[in-house]
């Protein structure tokens, strides 16, 4: 059952496994859905790459219940939903490869036996097979190592750069607060000199105002003088 991935839901390393999900189960179905036609050495082979999928999106879905745990929680329901969903696939797909391989022996008749020490067993297959399965196997595990850590230094650079941008913020702020407490300083020794001009003012002002007092009382001498 396949759902779209839901870009508003879960960590980026979670949609990478669920991605890459979506990638091994289709070709596991694909596999399955061609072992039908198969008989012989070919059918053999099928079978044993069927089962290193299955294995393959087992582990998958083992690493997205875990990364799970990372899911913000308001998505956590949609997760789990669709993680149930996975497993049915999965049980499903394990029961239809289950019924293929048991039907092995029908299909090659006494050619086939599943006993590995049977007579007409190439004693050297199984080993190569296997062999082949655990390089496949390390080979998947390398690419999503690398895939992982290639997220993580992707993740480890946004860090970098943010931590930049906060720290060229943080020096912003710190030339601005330096440039409003030399504003400060400026409209203090302003509010300084505006008081000094106040002062002068009202002294002028008293000044004019006694020389125009005693003007007029010298003009009321003068003139109280002539009319004595």
């Amino acid at each position: 059952m396949a759902h779209p991935l839901d870009t508003d839901a879960g960590t980026e390393l979670f949609k990478h496994y669920e991605t890459e999900y979506q990638l091994v189960q289709a070709d596991l179905v694909q596999k399955l859905d061609q072992l039908a036609d198969l008989s012989g050495e070919p059918r053999k082979a099928a079978l044993s790459a069927a089962e290193r999928a299955l294995e393959e999106t087992q582990e998958l879905l083992d690493q997205m219940q875990m990364e799970k745990q990372n899911v913000p929680s308001a998505h956590r329901a949609a997760i789990n939903r669709r993680l149930r969903d996975y497993k049915s696939d999965m049980d499903a797909h394990r029961r239809k490869l289950r019924s293929l391989a048991d039907d092995r022996s029908a299909l090659f008749g006494a050619r086939y036996t599943d006993d590995p020490a049977g007579p007409s067993r190439d004693p050297h297959f199984e080993q190569r097979q296997q062999l082949l399965a655990g390089t496949e196997r390390l080979d998947r595990s390398t690419q999503r190592l690398k895939a992982s850590q290639a997220l993580a230094n992707e993740t480890e650079a946004i860090g970098a750069s943010t931590l930049a941008q906060l720290q060229q913020q943080r020096e912003t702020i710190l030339h601005t607060t330096q440039v409003l407490y030399e504003s400060e300083g400026y409209v203090d020794r302003s509010i300084k000199s505006l008081k000094g001009i106040a002062r002068r003012m009202a002294t002028n002002r008293i000044i004019t105002v006694a020389i125009i007092t005693i003007l007029v009382l010298l003009i009321v001498a003068v003139i109280f003088s002539k009319f004595r």
